[in-house]
């Protein structure tokens, strides 16, 4: 059935190209969003296999962070960041789906991950998730659920604060906004758990150290964390 509708692909895609959502130019195979190029040179982070490098250095001080990684580098008008941007503002969640994936894999080769019980991500308001229609660091955890093997608890905390965009923010600024917009929605279930909290993007790491502090509270629980990519300055 593939190979018959491939004629009217290729006849569709004069008129309405299927472009990479990162680079916006190159077409990705089918079925695909990334192309070849920008999947084999845009900037991975590497962080996984290493107890201590650029992402759990962010927290030295701030909370206790069994392990953390990001996928790739993030810096500004860059193929990286319209991967998000598609994610999380252009309803493009097969983005999410796939890097998810991908960190799952890697995950499963990190000895350091070897121990994470469940993955629970970085919740949204429920009014902002009612207008994008999906929160982006839950369909990330599904991604990485898929092939690390580790069940999703989507309601794990909950946003009670509708907080404006933190993207200019300080990091002062942003633990202001965040300090008492979090709680944990399901204590019982995460009891003694090794949670992978789980967003998109790394910047000043407020959100990601108020909500594993709140998880902290809960008798038992380790935390490590995984982004999509880690912001450098």
């Amino acid at each position: 059935m593939r190979k018959l509708l491939r004629p009217f692909e290729d006849f569709l895609c004069l008129f309405f190209p299927h472009l990479c959502l990162a680079c916006e130019r190159n077409s990705p195979p089918y079925g695909d969003h990334i192309c070849t190029i920008c999947k084999a040179t845009m900037p991975e982070a590497n962080f996984h296999l290493r107890k201590e490098n650029p992402f759990t250095e962010k927290f030295w001080g701030r909370v206790n962070v069994h392990a953390g990684m990001a996928l790739y580098l993030f810096t500004k008008e860059s193929r990286v960041q319209n991967l998000i941007h598609h994610l999380k503002y252009k309803g493009k969640t097969e983005v999410g789906t796939v890097l998810g994936q991908r960190i799952g894999n890697m995950l499963h080769q990190s000895p350091l991950f070897a121990g994470i019980d469940v993955i629970v991500p970085v919740p949204l308001h429920l009014r902002k998730e009612r207008i994008r229609g999906y929160n982006q660091s839950e369909v990330l955890g599904n991604g990485i659920a898929d092939t690390f093997g580790r069940p999703l608890i989507g309601n794990g905390m909950k946003r009670t604060i509708h907080s404006t965009s933190q993207t200019k923010q300080s990091r002062e600024s942003r633990l202001h906004n965040v300090g008492e917009v979090f709680e944990v929605a399901k204590p019982k279930l995460l009891e003694g758990k090794h949670i992978l909290l789980v967003d998109d993007v790394l910047t000043t790491g407020a959100t990601l150290e108020v909500c594993a502090n709140k998880l902290l509270e809960v008798p038992g629980v380790k935390i490590s964390m995984a982004t999509i990519a880690i912001a450098i300055h």
